[in-house]
């Protein structure tokens, strides 16, 4: 395939930096085996597996496992280390508070 195409072009200026960087690292390693528009949209489900929790079709969810499994094992590792949200009802709030007094 010819891999001479700009993928800077697709990043994103409301896109986080981790998130292109992953989708980045992705396309600059696969941008010879596969179109442009294929490995486009397999750099966003991996995007969107990693970072969202989307789940595809078995098979796609497969391959791009298969081809990212070199670049999502830094990535998960600078996950681990990030801060963690916590979210909590409205009614543990509630309590908390009033717990206070």
């Amino acid at each position: 395939m010819d891999g001479d195409w700009d993928i800077e072009k697709y990043k994103n200026k409301f896109e986080p930096e981790e998130q292109w960087e992953l989708k980045k690292q992705f396309m600059e390693t696969h941008k010879t085996l596969f179109s442009e528009d294929r490995v486009v949209c397999l750099a966003q489900v991996l995007v969107n597996m990693e970072i969202l929790g989307t789940t595809y079709p078995l098979e796609t969810m497969k391959t791009v496992n298969e081809l990212s499994v070199d670049i999502v094992g830094e990535f998960r590792e600078r996950q681990k280390t990030r801060l963690q949200r916590t979210f909590v009802g409205a009614a543990a709030a509630a309590n908390a508070k009033f717990s206070r007094k």
